[in-house]
């Protein structure tokens, strides 16, 4: 019984290190050739696996994609992220909130820039991928707005989908890379533009 638990833990650590060579590959793609579309062959080669693997470990391509932006979002601190904007202080949730989108973003921009333009040309794969990591920040924004009116603390010529759709611009990866990389700013000085801007256009 210990060789067969043992071995088990040999295959799934096998399959763990698999998926992560591949996703790195797709990474690596991704930042040497930005404009060209990812080939599975290409990854399954730099990967060291074959084809085939690359569909077994993740179902489609699509689904390749979902993984990735997944893993985005877990090596960027979404957990950290959404800690903060759990913040019983619903002003401090906002704070804490854009805090956590732009250092996730800035984690992994170059990548994000790519797929986000890539989205546009692949919507079957990248652009399902980007849109679904899209909708979840929505949902997280609405329930932000909603936190936010419950105390109170939005104007009174704000209501809850007005702060919604701010929310939403404010966090949204162009609003950070626009500050970021197109003004030079910092992590923190972007942090800090967006959320001054956000208390100040919502908030009482």
């Amino acid at each position: 019984m210990a060789t067969r638990k043992y071995e088990q833990r040999l295959r799934a650590e096998a399959a763990q290190e698999t998926r992560r060579r591949i996703l790195d590959a797709v990474y690596q793609r991704l930042r040497e050739a930005p404009s060209e579309p990812i080939s599975i062959d290409r990854i399954a080669r730099m990967a060291r696996v074959a084809r085939p693997t690359v569909y077994l470990v993740f179902g489609s391509r699509a689904g390749l994609f979902d993984a990735v932006g997944a893993d985005l979002l877990q090596r960027g601190g979404f957990g950290r992220m959404l800690q903060a904007s759990a913040h019983p202080d619903a002003r401090e949730a906002l704070r804490g909130s854009i805090r956590g989108v732009v250092e996730m973003y800035a984690a992994h921009r170059d990548v994000l820039r790519v797929l986000q333009s890539m989205a546009m040309l692949d919507a079957n794969a990248v652009g399902g991928a980007i849109q679904r990591m899209e909708q979840g920040r929505a949902g997280g924004m609405a329930e932000l707005a909603r936190h936010l009116a419950d105390q109170k603390l939005l104007r009174p010529d704000v209501d809850t989908d007005r702060a919604t759709d701010v929310l939403w611009l404010l966090t949204g990866f162009d609003s950070f890379d626009l500050l970021h990389t197109g003004r030079a700013l910092s992590v923190e000085e972007t942090a800090t533009t967006l959320t001054t801007t956000a208390e100040r256009t919502l908030l009482t």
